[in-house]
């Protein structure tokens, strides 16, 4: 866990060095200490808090393993920011993408022998419907479009994935990178009295790398997932009315959806309730599961935000109570070769294609059925 700050009054301290801050209540009352794995001040760059805290998540995902890193926070404490950034100070998703492809590089430059692929898919939770972002761009001109119904699976490896979602193929940074952007025009966003560009949607970026060795014929598959999560509002805070208010509605639900996985995880409950909300079901994977997760938690320390402040900080204590347990994904070249065959049919039945793949197509969507988010 990670917390990141703008300047303000609500500490006593706040160490970067040793990871502790104290919270000054408004009136009265104890002083509150939370210690995490890392603090960022207003003088933290973005480059600091890339290199302190993700660089190593990264590495992992090229090794078949799999990665998230996710910001949460009230509404306008920088979370955008600090996964995306600015052209001038690019954020986590920017400085991810390039750090993959330099070692992708790095591999291909040492002749070990493997051939790697990224793909990626692009998702929006917006009113508690799952947008894909990719689809919208492709079909932007045409309004009449009806996109196919997405749905949240997991596969034998625990992986999260959405079946019927846009998957695109990027050869480079800067090309995986040019799509991130596009996608990123179509999510919704709004303006309120707390933030003039505020995010209306969860966002859910993720990168799939499939390395295939030549001498094993084993192919490893490690998933990054960059998310972007709406921020909680208050609606005596932000003035927010009709639309904007419903969507506030929706965003505060699904947060609360993720406190209670987050409460369940943190103290080992026997049930974990990732079926409550498609934010949780999406972040299956990423909380609790197969993954080296990073969760930076922003928070903005003027006396004005003072509530929302603490109930940030005591939200990041519980998440630095999980333990993921992280699991190489491999496969043999003959499963491989089956789940890319399954694939095809799929396309090809979504397309109006049928004809012999029917049968085959029947039997995968039996056995997604079984082991389905």
């Amino acid at each position: 866990s990670a917390v990141a700050a703008d300047d303000g009054s609500c500490f006593e301290t706040f160490d970067s060095e040793t990871g502790d801050c104290v919270y000054r209540p408004s009136t009265g009352g104890d002083s509150k200490k939370f210690t995490f794995d890392s603090l960022f001040g207003p003088g933290s760059t973005q480059e600091e808090v890339y290199d302190a805290v993700a660089s190593n998540i990264i590495e992992g995902v090229l090794d078949g393993y799999n990665g998230a890193l996710l910001a949460y926070g009230q509404t306008g404490s920088g979370k955008t920011f600090t996964m995306t950034g600015s052209p001038s100070l690019p954020g986590l998703t920017p400085r991810a993408i390039h750090e993959l492809y330099g070692l992708i590089e790095q591999t291909n430059a040492e002749g070990s022998g493997v051939t790697v692929t990224v793909k990626s898919y692009f998702m929006e939770l917006y009113n508690d419907q799952l947008v894909d972002l990719y689809y919208g761009l492709e079909h932007k001109s045409d309004k009449k479009s009806k996109p196919p119904k997405l749905d949240i699976k997991l596969d034998a490896k625990k992986m999260v994935y959405i079946k019927n979602a846009e998957v695109k193929e990027a050869g480079s940074a800067e090309e995986l990178l040019k799509m991130f952007e596009s996608g990123n025009t179509m999510r919704h966003v709004g303006s309120t009295a707390m933030n003039s560009e505020s995010s209306r949607s969860h966002s859910i970026f993720s990168v799939l790398v499939e390395v295939y060795n030549e001498t094993t014929h084993k192919t490893t598959t490690g998933k990054l997932s960059l998310i972007d999560l709406a921020g909680s509002e208050r609606a005596d805070k932000t003035g927010a009315q009709a639309e904007r208010l419903r969507e506030a509605q929706s965003i505060n639900k699904s947060l609360s959806a993720l406190c209670d996985v987050i409460s369940a995880l943190s103290t080992n409950a026997s049930f974990v309730p990732y079926r409550n909300n498609k934010l949780t079901q999406m972040m299956q994977d990423s909380l609790g599961g197969n993954a080296k997760t990073l969760m930076f938690v922003n928070i903005s320390p003027a006396d004005y935000n003072r509530d929302e402040t603490l109930g940030s900080l005591e939200y990041a204590s519980r998440a630095k109570l999980i333990t993921n347990d992280a699991a190489k994904n491999a496969d043999s070249e003959e499963v491989a070769a089956l789940k890319a065959e399954v694939s095809r049919l799929e396309r090809q039945l979504l397309s109006g294609g049928g004809g012999a793949g029917d049968g085959a197509d029947a039997g995968a969507g039996a056995a997604e059925e079984k082991g389905g988010a």
